[in-house]
């Protein structure tokens, strides 16, 4: 699998075999990067992408140390419950 930060789309892509298999949009504002949207290929729904761009965005953004988080996404707003050792990546923590 290969995870890139397509900075001219604003949005994370997670490819597998070469194949766009899931995406998460964001949209940066300030020091607050929002993750707006995460979507998987209905091929391919069910299959753990969605969780695997976001944990991949998530420690892209740590890693950066630029940004906190606004999990705009329901799906990334879930993910952040699922994971509460990654709360102090969040805007409001």
């Amino acid at each position: 699998m290969t995870f890139t930060d397509a900075v001219e789309q604003s949005r994370f892509e997670l490819r597998d075999a070469g194949e766009l298999v899931s995406v998460l949009d964001y949209r940066i504002n300030g020091d607050t990067i929002a993750l707006t949207r995460a979507f998987t290929n209905p091929a391919k729904r069910g299959s753990g992408y969605a969780a695997i761009v976001t944990e991949r965005a998530v420690d892209a953004i740590e890693s950066a140390g630029e940004h906190r988080v606004s999990p705009v996404c329901w799906y990334v707003a879930e993910w952040f419950d699922a994971h509460p050792e990654r709360a102090k990546l969040l805007a409001d923590a």
